[in-house]
């Protein structure tokens, strides 16, 4: 079984959870997120902890089991904490700005990349260099992350581009002269 999955989740102070069938619904002061359960797993409440049950034990309940309580367990922090993303722009005249909900990248092409906000996703950029992403649902936040940077990585050998904060880059050496 699932070391991960056996563990319960303990709801904070302020979050409520909402069993119907096999969908769960967590509220907090930040939103609210729901899950549909896989048929395999079931899911008890008990004031303030959810516990995870699998109905039959094969490969799949196992790898469902830990996968389920660890997607309850983000939508548990997303909507009391929230979860946040910082990236940076490295580069001669690389710069972004936002526009309503229009992130406008100028990253070295010959065009301006325009990249749109989900609704739920807050993106926020200070010094035209560092972008924030903040959101409840840490799938979207990861995804929208990936995509910006995506655009535009970092290059090894001048460090070019766009990067995590606190992501290292190998830097390799140039091509050596004669």
């Amino acid at each position: 079984m699932s070391r991960i999955g056996k563990k319960s989740i303990i709801l904070p102070p302020g979050i409520q959870s909402e069993i119907k069938e096999s969908t769960i619904t967590i509220t907090g002061p930040k939103g609210k997120l729901s899950y549909n359960l896989p048929n395999i797993i079931n899911i008890k409440s008990d004031n303030n902890k959810l516990q995870l049950y699998t109905l039959t034990i094969n490969k799949e309940s196992k790898a469902l089991y830990g996968l389920s309580r660890t997607l309850i367990n983000n939508m548990v922090i997303g909507v009391s904490k929230g979860f946040k993303k910082k990236l940076e722009i490295r580069g001669v005249g690389y710069r972004c700005q936002i526009n309503k909900n229009q992130l406008i990248l100028n990253v070295g092409y010959s065009h301006p990349i325009i990249i749109e906000s989900p609704e739920e996703i807050l993106i926020k950029v200070e010094n035209n260099i560092n972008i924030i992403i903040e959101g409840i649902d840490k799938e979207k936040v990861g995804q929208l992350a990936a995509k910006i940077r995506s655009t535009r990585p970092p290059e090894p050998y001048k460090e070019k581009g766009i990067r995590y904060s606190g992501e290292k880059i190998r830097k390799k050496v140039g091509k050596a002269g004669k």
